[in-house]
């Protein structure tokens, strides 16, 4: 009796969460990473509001939510996200413009809309509705000999613009997006003499923009339209190239002023002052110092509170997160789920890495939180919306994997691309 129970409530579970097993226990466990960390690292923001539980409860409260949208997503048939970019699309391109003039300000740039109480990133909805986008270009444009020449244009028609409006308020996010689609190209064949040429320029580009930018006085950005963030950008460049005595080749004291970089200093004493297993959650001194220790350094709190061992586990669920995509492309009989669910891993790990980095100072300072960790509102529901997309994908193409073929079962190709909507 207690077998078959047991039996009853695991079929049970596993006709409710559908796709991949592994992916499921991934997003599980960034969660209640997510939730113990953010916990430990708001606990500035909790003693200045008087509400030690308020930063969490609310956090919690998304992640909710956020659960509650990959169950449905993972539901809908893949083949309606193709719909996602002819609307997000185009919305996205009017609220990004708008951003500059209606955003809130926080930390120094203008990247949120409220809408209805509700604070909206419009560039986070339009990254993933751009990566699906160049998954459908890529899929109707494959030939034997890969994508065809004209997807190069189609793709930057609709890549340029957007990361050219993301920019100037979150030059991070806009060269993480480009170089997404730049890889979704290579994925996809796209002819590497193509992108052999946009990288080209891209660097001519980069060289000189950085250059004239280092080369501009203070006084001339100051009254420059979006001459605030080019000044943000100017700083972090100057103050990261900084870290090494040209001489010695060495970190000085001197490159980690409290005063002038105190993120970056605190960043290092966090990550120095662990250990192997670290000083366990909640005990944590660094938290108090760093003003985004719970978004854009919270890798750093991670690190200090569950030593090198946490650390690594956690870069390591984004890595399993890759390669079960990976996989679950293999299996995907049609291009464009293949495509789709390769670019928002890309998405997911990408910015998992930056932000990684930042914290172990190995790039300069961006504004890009840890995925489904760093606590947040807008960014980890649309996080959610991703990982629902990617179960959808997982789920049909196991479904088609798992399905037996014998003389006694038979299915219609037709009827089977319908039912399990993979085109």
């Amino acid at each position: 009796m207690k077998l078959s129970e047991q039996s009853s409530k695991e079929h049970y579970i596993h006709t409710l969460f559908h796709g991949d097993a592994v992916i499921w226990i991934v997003f599980f466990l960034l969660c209640t990473i997510s939730v113990i960390e953010v916990y430990s690292a708001t606990s500035t923001l909790s003693y200045k509001d008087g509400h030690y539980w308020t930063p969490v409860i609310k956090h919690s409260m998304y992640l909710l939510v956020g659960f509650v949208i990959v169950f449905l997503v993972h539901n809908i048939p893949c083949r309606w996200f193709k719909l996602y970019p002819l609307l997000i699309i185009p919305a996205s391109w009017l609220l990004l413009i708008m951003v500059p003039f209606v955003g809130e300000m926080i930390n120094g740039a203008r990247r949120v809309i409220p809408i209805f109480g509700i604070p909206v990133q419009p560039s986070e909805l339009a990254k993933g509705a751009i990566v699906i986008a160049v998954a459908v270009i890529l899929s109707v444009t494959q030939t034997p000999k890969g994508a065809d020449k004209h997807a190069f244009k189609y793709i930057l028609y609709l890549a340029v613009p957007t990361c050219v409006i993301i920019a100037p308020e979150n030059f991070s996010t806009a060269a993480l997006l480009f170089l997404v689609v730049l890889l979704m190209m290579f994925i996809g064949h796209v002819p590497l003499v193509q992108i052999g040429k946009l990288l080209g320029v891209l660097s001519i580009a980069a060289a000189l923009g950085v250059a004239v930018m280092m080369m501009v006085p203070e006084k001339t950005l100051d009254v420059m339209p979006m001459g605030h963030r080019i000044s943000t950008w100017k700083h972090r460049i100057a103050k990261f190239t900084n870290h090494v005595d040209s001489k010695t080749k060495e970190i000085t004291p001197k490159d980690f002023d409290m005063t002038n970089n105190a993120q970056v200093a605190n960043s290092n004493i966090a990550i120095a002052t662990s250990n192997i297993i670290g000083k366990m959650p909640g005990n944590s001194v660094q938290r108090d110092f760093l003003s985004q220790a719970y978004s854009d350094f919270i890798y750093s709190i991670i690190i200090e509170e569950l030593g090198l061992i946490g650390g690594i586990g956690v870069a390591l669920l984004y890595i399993i997160l890759f390669f079960r995509a990976g996989k679950i492309a293999r299996q995907c009989e049609r291009n464009f789920p293949a495509f789709l669910v390769m670019g928002l891993s890309l998405l997911f790990v990408i910015q998992a890495m930056v932000n990684m980095c930042v914290a172990v100072g190995l790039i300069p300072v961006t504004g890009q939180p840890l995925p489904l960790i760093s606590r947040g509102g807008a960014s980890t529901i649309v996080n959610c919306v991703y990982i629902g997309m990617i179960l959808s994908v997982s789920r049909f193409a196991k479904r088609r994997e798992d399905t037996p073929v014998s003389a006694d079962n038979v299915v219609n190709e037709a009827e089977f691309q319908r039912a399990d909507g993979i085109e």
